[in-house]
């Protein structure tokens, strides 16, 4: 991939993930008034670490019950922060990177686009309000599986390609990323008359896509610091911390039910992924 169609990739991003945000600001305006009925109509607590899997006890003090009982509130505003940080994330990567060639750097961007993919969690609380069929929440609960996974896909493709794989292979990477996504959000049953305190729909084969999930976690981190070794570079051991943290807080937004988890997960997710960008920039700036 050249250049020039990267930084175009980066423009057709940008102006998805505003339109994101957009339309989960405009949706903000229809379902905040039903969140009060939802809170008593959800049909399962989310597998969030916050609140949730500690089972906070109702007759805590009122700032535990504030900061650790699930509220869909919680859940749409770390929705919205999601959309905002795809496009100020692809914005500042495609600032910095515009003339500098990053082979890894193309797929960052994406791990930051999917994010923007969780404005349709919102389709749920509109379902609420409009009575839309339950093909709609079939179709975007697809899509969401879909993002995530292009989404930690793209940043294994980022770590593999960081150990020295050839730059070459480049577009043939990024086949395989949205074939294998496209696969198993096809492949995953769903069931749409079921969704959680974080706006999630359940799935089927919960326990292995997680282990799915954990084990590119570990060989995407593991990736970056073999780099260090095979490229020559300690850089690397910073964007290996930094997937780290990205990752942590990648997992606590996407499953935070409560005000506790919000600012958590976003200090870990932007923290992370400025390591990552900062270090790559520094590695191939007088390239």
């Amino acid at each position: 991939m050249t250049v020039a169609s990267r930084n175009a990739t980066f423009k057709v991003g940008i102006i998805f993930s505003a339109l994101a945000l957009l339309a989960g600001i405009a949706a903000s305006v229809a379902t905040l008034s039903v969140y009060g009925n939802m809170e008593m109509e959800t049909e399962a607590i989310s597998g969030g670490i916050f609140g949730t899997v500690f089972g906070w006890p109702s007759e805590s003090r009122f700032l535990g019950q504030l900061l650790f009982q699930p509220t869909p509130l919680a859940v749409h505003l770390a929705v919205l922060f999601l959309a905002f940080y795809s496009i100020a994330s692809i914005a500042v990567i495609y600032f910095f990177f515009e003339k500098t060639l990053c082979t890894e750097i193309i797929f960052v961007a994406f791990f930051a686009l999917s994010f923007s993919i969780e404005v349709f969690r919102l389709v749920i609380p509109l379902g609420q309000i409009y009575e839309l069929p339950s093909l709609y929440l079939l179709i975007t609960s697809r899509i969401i599986i879909f993002g995530r996974y292009f989404g930690i896909f793209s940043l294994f493709a980022a770590s593999v390609h960081a150990t020295g794989y050839q730059s070459q292979q480049q577009r043939n990477t990024i086949i395989i990323v949205i074939v294998t996504a496209l696969f198993i959000s096809l492949s995953v049953p769903v069931d749409t008359y079921i969704w959680d305190s974080s706006l999630n729909v359940r799935s089927g084969y919960t326990s292995m896509f997680t282990l799915i999930e954990v084990g590119f976690f570990i060989i995407t981190v593991a990736s970056f610091f073999v780099a260090t070794i095979s490229r020559g570079s300690r850089e690397f051991i910073f964007i290996g911390t930094g997937s780290l943290l990205a990752l942590f807080g990648r997992g606590i937004l996407l499953l935070a039910d409560t005000w506790a988890g919000l600012p958590i997960g976003l200090c870990l997710l932007s923290a992370g992924t400025w390591l990552i960008c900062t270090r790559l920039h520094k590695i191939y700036l007088w390239l």
